[in-house]
């Protein structure tokens, strides 16, 4: 094994199946897919916002030819169901269901793939890439953004405050 393509040890299972994904593809990036038209020479390869969720790992795998989000089986999980490559399944995450595309990738087994771009002429830069990956993490599993913002705080002018109607108001609001 190549010393770049060694995982650090102690690394959890969910981010070292983020730098499997990340090596592999970046060998198919210089195999099979140098000098395709469809990849931005502007980007690399990355895995982001890698986490466990209902048995498997999620992450965003951004490459010169495409953005998904994808779900792998966890290595001591339960395997996924048997299923046909190219076969769409429906994934219930945190935002709602998610429909993925059943998938084999070489030296990795089953990956089932979201497409968010295709192909990510985009992105000008890898750093914009990366970011736009982070937010779409967070819109799939952070409900928090969700969720409707706090009501504004009643609006107070001078002449309530004088005239004591915004001590009422408040004590009218806490009953």
């Amino acid at each position: 094994m190549r010393a770049e393509l060694a995982v650090p040890v102690g690394l959890d299972p969910v981010h070292q199946l983020g730098q499997r994904l990340e090596d592999r593809y970046r060998h198919v990036h210089v195999t099979a897919m140098a000098d395709v038209s469809i990849c931005n020479p502007a980007l690399g390869v990355a895995a982001t916002g890698c986490r466990a969720f209902g048995g498997r790992a999620f992450g965003i795998v951004t490459t010169p030819w495409f953005m998904n989000l994808v779900a792998i089986d966890l290595p001591d999980g339960a395997p996924s169901a048997a299923a046909v490559s190219g076969t769409t399944l429906r994934v219930g995450l945190p935002a709602g269901e998610v429909e993925f595309i059943i998938g084999e990738l070489d030296g990795i087994g089953r990956v089932d793939s979201c497409s968010l771009f295709s192909p990510v002429f985009e992105f000008a830069a890898m750093e914009a890439a990366l970011a736009t990956a982070e937010e779409a993490v967070r819109a799939f599993f952070d409900l928090a953004p969700l969720e409707p913002p706090p009501a504004p705080p009643a609006a107070v002018n001078r002449r309530d405050v004088l005239r004591g109607h915004f001590q009422k108001r408040e004590a009218g609001a806490e009953t």
